[in-house]
């Protein structure tokens, strides 16, 4: 687990545009069972999360359509949100970070960490805006 005061910028850089901090299974299976559209991130540490992955998302919200919800999760903190949240990504593997889309609690479309390790931030965001274009 990492200290909260390490990740705290990492999940600011998220919160600050309106995305909400889940910590709690509940918190992520509410959400989700609650909203029409949701993107979820699940934020990480690594190079490719604060490169790619937090930028991409970040950018993707410039689209004329957006989800109703901003979720995010943090791998190697809040444990029971991350897993409560990869529960929901079945049949894909846990990676982080990882970016999902959701439309009435049904997963739609799925960025694993091999669609963003790699990749700029902007072909993530073009990406997540097409499906925004699709779902939302």
């Amino acid at each position: 687990m990492y200290p909260l005061e390490i990740v705290a910028p990492m999940k600011e850089e998220l919160t600050s545009v309106g995305f909400k901090d889940l910590t709690s299974s509940d918190e992520v299976n509410k959400c989700i069972a609650n909203s029409q559209t949701a993107v979820l991130i699940v934020n990480s540490v690594c190079g490719c999360a604060a490169a790619n992955a937090r930028p991409g998302v970040k950018d993707s919200l410039t689209n004329a359509k957006v989800p109703d919800e901003l979720l995010t999760v943090f791998a190697g903190v809040d444990k029971e949100a991350t897993n409560a949240a990869r529960d929901l990504m079945i049949p894909f593997p846990p990676s982080s970070p990882c970016i999902a889309i959701f439309k009435n609690g049904e997963l739609v479309h799925m960025l694993e960490r091999h669609h963003i390790e790699g990749r700029s931030s902007s072909i993530i965001s073009e990406n997540l805006k097409q499906a925004y274009n699709d779902y939302c």
